[in-house]
């Protein structure tokens, strides 16, 4: 009997974590990698949920509405994911586009959620109402969350994710600058690259 509850509190603790992330199936596998790459993240609550439509995104993280007046260690975050883009007179699933790239924005959108996790309550809102009202700000968003998830070693996808929007996908201009304005470019996160591993190699004489 008393292996018996020793094994059944095992599954319960296991179902706990894995139940920290939920997530559509037909994009668990670009899931789990992305989050494979932000250890930090495994016991945060996080919902991948699929929209009709983001106003002016393809994916949007955000954390849920009561949580932002929780301590870092109670809340729970969405990360909001549009179900099809339009291209010219063409619609594209989200849930279709290459695996590398999924996993690029995804990892993007963590870096947001590693992003939250460092503010406080009070920080969070004003946060939220610069990325809503300043221009200043939300460049600052961007870049911090491109940031994040280069130093979490997700520069190939990341970098895939930027060239399925500039080169390959066929975005209109107005969204290709806003990318351009508003994110890291690929030479930025290059040489963001070679600071993490020049700072890695130092690390390792000590």
């Amino acid at each position: 009997m008393k292996l018996y509850f020793i094994l059944l509190l095992i599954f319960l603790n296991f179902y706990s974590l894995k139940a920290q992330h939920i997530y559509p199936e037909s994009i668990a596998n670009e899931v789990k990698t992305a989050l494979a790459y932000y250890p930090e993240l495994a016991n945060v609550p996080i919902e991948f949920k699929f929209k009709s439509k983001i106003k002016k995104s393809t994916m949007q993280a955000q954390p849920h509405f009561w949580s932002v007046f929780c301590g870092k260690s109670k809340r729970k975050y969405k990360v909001l994911i549009s179900e099809n883009f339009k291209i010219a007179d063409t619609v594209y699933y989200t849930k279709n586009i290459p695996s590398k790239v999924l996993i690029g924005w995804l990892g993007h959108e963590l870096g947001h959620v590693m992003d939250y996790q460092h503010r406080s309550s009070f920080n969070l809102i004003g946060f939220g109402l610069g990325y809503l009202f300043s221009e200043k700000a939300m460049k600052k968003a961007e870049r911090s969350a491109d940031t994040f998830a280069v130093i979490h070693g997700m520069e190939d996808y990341i970098l895939a994710t930027k060239n399925f929007i500039l080169n390959e996908a066929g975005f209109p201009d107005i969204y290709i600058n806003r990318i351009k304005r508003y994110y890291l470019s690929p030479e930025e996160i290059m040489l963001l690259v070679e600071e993490r591993e020049e700072k890695a190699r130092l690390s390792n004489l000590k």
